[in-house]
This record gives structure tokens, C-alpha cells and sequence, in this order.
């Protein structure tokens, strides 16, 4: 179209002085910007072909919503399925990404502690609910093809308890979905039968009154087997619900123990606070965790404190672990803040004196803790 304009602009117009040609160049110019403008707005508008080259592997992950083929990424958020094959790893914004593994794979199990040191794992311990750091890849399937696999020692545990426990709910869920649909086949077959009555009763009318009988208690049935199926579906619901809550933890109570200076020991009045506790637990609570985080006060050099502040925070967990039996698995891995995070001010002995302690955190998964707050408003 521009082309076909262009001989109607650049005419040679004879007979003009300087000024109207002047005035003759001005609009010329300004009607060729305007059929520039109509022909990129026919393009626009799709009144001419304009071909636009995308990459394949750009294009495959734009439609699948994946990683670009040849894309290099760094992954790190939870697991939340697994295959044979692969898994898919969910980051702190929602994003989820699909992660294969190949025998070149390097997976590292991260280990906390002076004379820890990391150990090369395998993929047998990648399991759903592991917090996992993924470098690697993108490949023509819009998944990120693992080079490089961390995860924290810890973060397996915690994993490892929390599937323990989903696996019994998905079971339960599966069972309540099942009778839904039990139920849901229920149904039809009473809704035919009174369909089929109805038909009876149009062509057999001397038995009227009984096919009327029929009718009402084929839809009484009916109707009983709906109420059973929207009970089984309210019960998968609640079911689902618990599952997406069991990697969520919230804070049920927090108690401080204080020691010496310059100790780690547990004095007897500790001992006696931490044994309330774990008395506590133990009696009342599913699905807990304990969090131990030690510190210190500001006095001597900061290296010593954080070691000192990190021996305390051990002595309580040693006690828990040997005196209670707490499975190793329901303590969170201790952490020493050293002269960090004081109470108090270091100015005074008693401000000292409260800064030297270790705080215990216990904590609920919210998913059983709604379980067990439904069940106390039920009793």
C-alpha cells in the first residue's frame, strides 16, 4: 500500500514559485507519514501478513508455562509431588517447576554442626514436603533438567515426618471419594428406577396407586443416598484441606530456661520447667515440633559467646532427647545467636542474667491442630 502511494507524493508539480513549493514539500511529507501510519495500522488490524519467528523451545515453554529449552535456572522451594521420573518444586512466590533428574545428577544432603560435614545422597530421599535447592537446565519439555540438588539434613527429617503423616490422610481421602461415588452410582440407578416407574405408570393405569408408592419410596431413597454423597464430598473437602495445611506450622507456647555464666549446664530449677513442658506435650498435643534457640550475653569475645550460646542450646535438646525420649525427628535443628537478640540490656548483672538463656519454642502443624480443635467442639 505504501508503495503504491509513494509515485503520488513525490509528483513534480510545474508553474510554482518557492514558497508553494515549499508549502507543496511540507504536505507531501506530511501525507507520507500518514500513509506510514495506516499501513503499520493495517498490519495491526491483520489486513496484511506479517510473519514473526519465535524460538521452539521459547515457544513450547510459553505454552506449557515451563522452563525454556537451553535456559539456565536456580530453583529452591518445596517439593510437592514426586515420580519415578521427576518432581515438582513449588517456590516462595507459588511458581512451580518441573524437575528431572539424569545419572550425571549431583544430589548433596546439607549437614549442620562443627564436625558435620555434607554427604552425597541419592534420589531416594527426595520426597514431597522437602525444601530443596535446584540448579540446572531447561529442556525441549519445558522441565529443568537437574545438574545440581541440596537439600538440608534437617529439612529431610521434618519431610520425612510430615509424610508420615499425609500418607494415612490421602488414604482416607481416597476411601471418602470412593464412597462419593459409590454413592453418586446409587443414585442413578434409583433415579432409573423412577424414570422406569414413571413410565409403568403411564401405561398400567389400573395400578396407579401402587406405582405411586413405588415412585415416592424409589425418591426417598434417592434422596437418602444424596445426603450420604454430600457428607463423603464435605468429608474430602475437610480432607484436603489438611493435607495443604500439613507443611504450615504455628506457634503454640514458648518458655526461656537461664543458666551461669560462662555455663551450659542445666541447673535443677531448669530441669524441673523443662520436665512441665515435655509432660505437657505429651499428654495433650499431635503434630508438634520443638524449636531450642540459645544465646548469651555480651560479655567476652563474639566467637565464644556463639559457641557458648550453641552449647546451650544442645545441653536442652540432649535433655529432651535422653531424659523425655523426644524422637530426634520432632526437634528442629538447634541454633546459637550468641550475644544477639538480647532481652535485657548488658549494662547490668541482672540484664546479664536474663540474657543468658535458651528459648523453647513448641510448635502445632495447623493441619492436625484444626483436627483437633473440630473434635474438642464436638465433644
Amino acid at each position: 500500500m505504501l508503495a503504491r502511494l509513494l509515485p503520488f507524493f513525490v509528483a513534480v508539480e510545474p508553474n510554482i514559485n518557492k514558497e508553494q513549493k515549499m508549502n507543496r514539500r511540507n504536505f507531501k511529507v506530511g501525507m507520507l507519514a500518514c500513509a506510514t501510519m495506516l499501513a503499520f495500522s493495517n498490519i495491526g488490524l491483520g489486513q496484511d501478513s506479517v510473519a514473526l519467528s519465535v524460538a521452539p523451545g521459547a515457544l513450547r515453554a510459553l505454552e506449557t508455562g515451563g522452563v525454556a529449552e537451553g535456559q539456565k535456572l536456580k530453583v529452591e522451594g518445596i517439593v510437592i509431588n514426586r515420580n519415578d521420573e521427576s518432581f515438582t518444586v513449588r517456590d516462595a512466590k507459588g511458581t512451580e517447576t518441573g524437575v528431572v533428574t539424569t545419572a550425571k545428577t549431583r544430589i548433596t544432603k546439607e549437614r549442620k554442626g562443627w564436625f558435620h560435614s555434607d554427604k552425597s545422597s541419592n534420589e531416594s530421599e527426595i520426597r514431597r514436603g522437602l525444601r530443596v535447592k535446584v540448579e540446572g537446565q531447561g529442556n525441549s519439555e519445558g522441565q529443568l533438567v537437574a545438574r545440581k540438588i541440596a537439600f538440608d539434613e534437617q529439612d529431610l527429617k521434618t519431610a520425612e515426618a510430615l509424610e508420615s503423616r499425609v500418607d494415612p490422610v490421602e488414604k482416607q481421602a481416597n476411601s471418602t471419594q470412593a464412597l462419593a461415588e459409590d454413592n453418586r452410582t446409587r443414585i442413578d440407578g434409583a433415579e432409573q428406577r423412577l424414570n422406569q416407574a414413571e413410565t409403568n405408570a403411564r401405561r398400567l393405569s389400573g395400578q396407579v396407586d401402587e406405582l405411586s408408592t413405588v415412585a415416592n419410596t424409589a425418591l426417598s431413597s434417592a434422596t437418602n443416598a444424596q445426603s450420604t454423597a454430600d457428607q463423603a464430598a464435605s468429608d474430602a473437602s475437610t480432607a484436603n484441606d489438611r493435607i495443604n495445611a500439613l507443611d504450615d506450622y504455628e506457634v503454640f507456647s514458648k518458655m526461656t530456661v537461664h543458666f551461669k555464666p560462662g555455663s551450659a549446664r542445666l541447673s535443677a530449677r531448669a530441669r524441673d520447667e523443662i520436665d512441665q513442658a515435655a509432660n505437657n506435650i505429651r499428654a495433650n498435643l499431635k503434630g508438634w515440633v520443638v524449636a531450642v534457640e540459645g544465646f548469651a550475653d555480651s560479655k567476652g569475645q563474639t566467637a565464644k559467646n556463639r559457641s557458648l550460646s550453641e552449647r546451650r542450646a544442645d545441653a536442652v535438646i540432649n535433655y529432651l532427647v535422653t531424659k523425655h525420649a523426644f524422637p530426634p525427628r520432632r526437634v528442629v535443628q538447634p541454633f546459637g545467636y550468641g550475644s544477639l537478640n538480647p532481652v535485657a540490656s548488658n549494662d547490668t548483672g541482672e540484664g546479664r542474667s536474663l540474657n543468658r538463656r535458651a528459648e523453647i519454642t513448641i510448635l502445632i502443624n495447623k493441619g492436625i491442630s484444626h483436627t483437633q480443635q473440630t473434635a474438642s467442639k464436638e465433644q
